[in-house]
């Protein structure tokens, strides 16, 4: 079973659904969505299979008159919320047939408590004799309809995944999935006794998280676990962290997954990746890859976690672009339809910027070529007023638009990119980071902190202040301190001079409040973290108590790696020939796991999947055993908790060419990191109650 073979899972799980929309309206939320729009052609294929409509899954939304039939696909538990939008649907509508799709088991609703769907019985659709709360849920939806003769059909399908490449797979329902924090600690501990408390995120088991992170929890094992029994895989895992551990565990220990280890034909090596043991790869902007600055600059594209928004009014004869405001609908990277695109799109995703930009021109030009179109060759530096050229000699010419509409798309999305105001700021944050990398090994943590004071006070002249300028937005700011605090153990001193680090971060709070306080517009992160949606409502003593918090959860980062015994740093100090380096987590794992000699690290931990592993660890204490190692098998599912970049893509696809190993390698990951969804994931989202829709 090959790695491309396993991203074509989610796929496969989709035809489930298209074989059951014809002539039926859809309802789907938002996780689902981008799921589709990834991996089976997005709503294009609801219609080609037979759909009359595609709704959002809101309840504002309803069913026309002549529409009795409804296909509702959803991510979460058909439970609380998203229970009350199915009646509310439902209720609005004439349906006489309504089918649901979630992607939480049957036995994870059965675990999450009482449902709120009532009623009692059974019903004829259920995916199986032992689902009573599908059954029940069904039983609703026919009083809901008004009619318990009509039909009703709940089934579990695994929608969460979404095919990027044949080497990357995203779960864009588990997007907010994050390892716990220092700072999670307090609420963790706040129910349990004085002596039972936990004193570090690694001492932390499942039992004790609150019910929603659980859930969560359990629905990303088993749709892990979904995945390997698609692919007929028997899995070891291996985890690298806490939160990694508890995963790994939960998909040992998962119903299914005995019988499937039993009876499976092929073998692989999963290993689990915690992101906050490497922050600094996911906010640096050293990157050199085109697709982490297109995701940066270019506005996502609404209700995605993922893809962006392409401008197409350079294919029309519109003069303005405001004219084509609403008017025009936006393309996107991700590209189904053509295996051309699809292929630049993949290569665009791991090579380095010089090479990407280089082949966006070269299929421009072969796609105008083949169009036999008057296109006028230039060498040299590609350049962004170059590309859209070439993308302008295709207006008019639909024929020609529709036969590459996805190079276009990728071209257009390559020059808004490259003549962004923004990427002065990103090369801004990159002189920047190197200075303080080059400081790291020679100062203490309070003289490192101390140099963004100037940078903090010359920003604060106004809002998002202008573009062009070398000054930094709030959030840009935010950015470059989780740089720092993930490296302060690799100072000089770390933590050990603590007043002196707090007189510092005091000053830094001062200067940021101030320049809180001075904006005119907050961006959707400083609402999150202020709590407010309008400067006029922010006081000085919010913005300052947000910002203490903020410091709370970035004294953590620092810490992170305190519990490894063998991967404890992520930077290599200069001497007088060579200059100081960031040195990235994972590609440290991956050197020790394709290691010929096969070393043992104690880092990357074997989770037990049962009695024989059990009985393997406890006689290698007296005799020699030869133990499971993330190497043994010819596939590797790289799992990675909070996301990856994809400079990480091109490192690890690297690491393993330069190793000549047989081995194949598929990420999957709960989304494709951009630095600014760093600060987001840090302080903004509910680590320990996400939304699981109850």
């Amino acid at each position: 079973m090959s790695a491309e073979s396993l991203a074509a899972f989610p796929g496969r799980v989709w035809e489930r659904v298209l074989g059951k929309v014809k002539r039926a309206v859809v309802f789907m939320d938002d996780p689902c969505s981008e799921s589709l729009h990834w991996s089976a052609g997005g709503a294009a294929a609801l219609l080609e299979a037979g759909a009359r409509n595609v709704k959002r899954f809101s309840s504002f939304e309803s069913g026309a008159e002549d529409e009795p039939k409804a296909v509702f696909v959803v991510s979460t538990l058909l439970k609380g919320r998203t229970a009350d939008v199915i009646k509310d649907i439902v209720s609005l509508s004439r349906f006489q047939y309504c089918v649901v799709f979630t992607a939480v088991p049957h036995y994870l609703h059965l675990s999450s408590g009482s449902g709120s769907t009532g009623g009692s019985g059974s019903g004829g659709g259920a995916e199986s004799e032992g689902c009573p709360l599908f059954e029940r849920f069904e039983e609703k939806l026919c009083e809901w309809m008004g009619d318990m003769n009509y039909t009703a059909e709940v089934t579990h399908a695994p929608l969460v995944f979404a095919r990027l490449s044949p080497q990357l797979v995203l779960a864009p329902a588990f997007a907010d999935l994050f390892p716990l924090l220092e700072r999670d600690l307090e609420a963790v501990n706040e129910k349990r006794p004085e002596k039972r408390r936990f004193l570090s995120v690694a001492d932390v088991d499942a039992a004790a998280l609150p019910a929603p992170l659980q859930v969560q929890m359990k629905a990303f094992a088993s749709a892990l676990d979904a995945l390997l029994e698609f692919s007929n895989t028997r899995e070891e895992s291996f985890a690298v962290g806490p939160m990694s551990r508890l995963l790994a565990a939960e998909l040992a220990g998962h119903p299914q997954a005995k019988n499937r280890r039993k009876t499976a034909q092929n073998k692989a090596s999963v290993v689990f990746i915690d992101r906050t043991l490497d922050l600094t790869g996911a906010v640096g902007h050293h990157g050199d890859n085109l697709v982490e600055k297109i995701l940066s600059v270019l506005p996502p594209l609404p209700g995605h976690v993922t893809d962006v928004q392409v401008d197409m009014w350079e294919l029309t004869h519109l003069r303005h672009k405001s004219d084509v405001q609403g008017v025009v609908a936006p393309g996107c990277l991700a590209q189904n339809q053509s295996a051309t695109a699809r292929l630049l799109w993949e290569m665009m995703l791991v090579a380095k910027q010089k090479e990407a930009v280089m082949e966006v021109r070269r299929q421009l030009v072969e796609a105008a070529s083949k169009e036999n179109l008057p296109i006028k060759m230039s060498m040299g530096r590609v350049t962004a007023e170059q590309l859209s050229s070439y993308v302008q000699l295709f207006r008019g010419s639909w024929e020609a638009v529709e036969n590459h509409c996805g190079v276009l798309q990728l071209g257009l999305a390559t020059a808004h990119t490259l003549r962004h105001p923004a990427l002065a700021r990103w090369d801004a944050c990159l002189g920047f980071e190197r200075l303080l990398l080059q400081a790291l090994g020679n100062s203490g943590l309070p003289d490192v902190l101390r140099q963004l004071l100037p940078l903090i006070k010359s920003s604060s002249s106004g809002t998002v202040v202008d573009s062009g300028s070398g000054d930094l937005s709030v959030d840009e700011l935010l950015v470059l301190l989780v740089y720092v605090y993930s490296l302060a153990q690799e100072t000089k001193s770390g933590f050990q001079d603590e007043e002196q680090v707090e007189k510092v971060e005091g000053e830094l709070i001062g200067a940021l409040t101030l320049l809180l306080n001075r904006q005119t517009t907050l961006s959707p992160l400083l609402q999150d973290i202020t709590g407010v949606s309008s400067p006029e409502e922010l006081t000085t003593e919010r913005a300052h108590t947000a910002l203490e918090r903020v410091f709370e959860t970035l004294r953590g980062l620092g810490r992170a790696r305190d519990h490894l015994k063998q991967l404890r740093s992520v930077y290599s100090s200069g001497d007088g020939v060579h200059q100081a380096t960031y040195r990235p987590f994972l590609k440290q794992v991956l050197e020790e796991i394709f290691n010929p000699n096969r070393p043992e690290c104690p880092d990357i931990e074997h989770t037990s999947g049962g009695l024989t592993d059990l009985l393997k660890t406890g006689f290698s204490m007296f005799m020699k055993v030869n133990r499971p190692h993330p190497s043994d098998h010819p596939l590797l599912i790289l799992v990675l908790v909070g996301g990856v970049t994809p400079s990480e893509l091109r490192l690890i696809r690297d690491v393993v060419s330069s190793h000549k190993v047989g081995t194949q390698v598929l990420v999957v990951s709960t989304r494709l990191l951009r630095p600014n969804d760093v600060p987001h994931l840090l302080f903004n989202t509910n680590r320990l109650s996400p939304d699981v829709g109850v």
